[in-house]
């Protein structure tokens, strides 16, 4: 599909809206709508307990998914939410007094409450602080010591847009035997994530973001070695090996991802992940990964010709990320404004966040800077 017949299928743009805030929760596809409703149909009118059904197109799920990151589809596993997958990882690691987490001052919470909620373990909290809006991976590595046990990082960063350089950090956490731990839902959809070429040992990405599907869903990588230190602090009976075998208590764990797994999953989220990955996929990865660093870059160079100050501006493209964002004293008459002119972005902390995606078109960028010079 092109762009245009790809823009076709959101009925919002039909009303002139302009919509640049997918790093809070993305619009709904007409692809995506006809697929929870086709779920609802079945639940309601149809073959109502289809578990064949439901099972499909959950294999279905964890294959694109996987494709999506190139892992396996075997250590794909589905939780609720982003904060769900990365509680998975924080309390089913066994710990010592005295381990170290590093993580930095400007993550999004749900990267944070996890982790910092292990210090009644004895566990240290090391928070490496920004700078400009920037945590490098270099600032990151200089951080670490003896003690570091895990870092967990955003593959980009919620407020500033910053996409530090995973590659760096996964090599050198592989090389130091220290857990490397990604919260993706800012990044993926939008930009690539390879977790074997990064050497990621954990994932967790809500699916509503930039991989445009509805809340209440998000997805977890793991790698078999990861795996096999962990001690789930949940299980349930789909966690087991043998889980149509009612009777028979064998609590004998799944050695694939779905070990996580402790019962019944959102399935119709998971229908509506498999369509919204149906229209992204419409567009190779890397085309769209470009298209959105494209409208950044442009996006940054309009507002310092408007005479605002971006927090990326000047910041080497590949550090960049859908994310476009501006501090500025009058942030809230700004956003008031904005929003009078049918042009969706957040406000967060004094700063205004526009998020891009890759149907979006440059036409749309000129029509926000426009009401911005008003």
């Amino acid at each position: 599909m092109t762009i245009t017949e790809i823009r076709s299928l959101f009925p919002y743009l039909e009303t002139g809206a302009i919509y640049f805030n997918h790093a809070a929760v993305s619009p709904l596809s007409t692809p995506v709508v006809a697929a929870m409703q086709e779920h609802l149909a079945m639940r309601s009118t149809g073959a109502i307990d289809d578990y064949n059904k439901i099972l499909k197109t959950f294999a279905t799920a964890r294959a694109k998914t996987a494709e999506l990151i190139n892992a396996d589809s075997d250590r794909i596993a589905f939780a609720e939410n982003t904060s769900t997958g990365l509680n998975i990882l924080a309390q089913g690691l066994q710990w010592k007094h005295g381990d170290e987490i590093i993580l930095n001052s400007i993550e999004f919470p749900s990267n944070v409450y996890p982790f910092l909620n292990l210090k009644s373990q004895g566990v240290n909290i090391q928070f490496v602080e920004a700078h400009d809006g920037i945590v490098s991976a270099e600032d990151i590595i200089a951080a670490i010591t003896p003690r570091t046990k895990l870092i967990s990082i955003s593959f980009v960063q919620f407020l500033t847009g910053y996409r530090a350089d995973m590659q760096m950090l996964g090599e050198y956490c592989r090389a130091h035997n220290i857990i490397f731990c990604v919260d993706a839902i800012q990044g993926l959809g939008a930009l690539q994530l390879d977790v074997k070429k990064c050497c990621i040992d954990y994932v967790s990405c809500g699916a509503q973001k930039w991989l445009m599907s509805e809340p209440g869903l998000a997805f977890i990588y793991l790698t078999p070695e990861l795996q096999e230190r962990l001690k789930p602090a949940f299980v349930g009976w789909l966690s087991v090996n043998n889980a149509w075998d009612l009777l028979n208590f064998d609590l004998s764990l799944k050695k694939d991802a779905t070990a996580l797994q402790t019962g019944t999953t959102n399935n119709i989220a998971i229908a509506a992940f498999v369509a919204a990955l149906g229209v992204m996929g419409q567009i190779p990865a890397a085309e769209r990964e470009q298209i959105v660093l494209d409208n950044s870059e442009y996006f940054i160079g309009k507002l310092q010709d408007a005479g605002y100050k971006p927090i990326l501006a000047g910041v080497e493209r590949k550090y960049l990320s859908g994310i476009v964002s501006f501090p500025h004293e009058n942030a809230q008459q700004i956003f008031e404004k904005l929003t009078k002119a049918n042009i969706t972005c957040s406000l967060r902390d004094g700063i205004i966040r526009f998020s891009p995606h890759f149907y979006n078109l440059r036409d749309e960028i000129d029509k926000a800077i426009l009401s911005l010079k008003n």
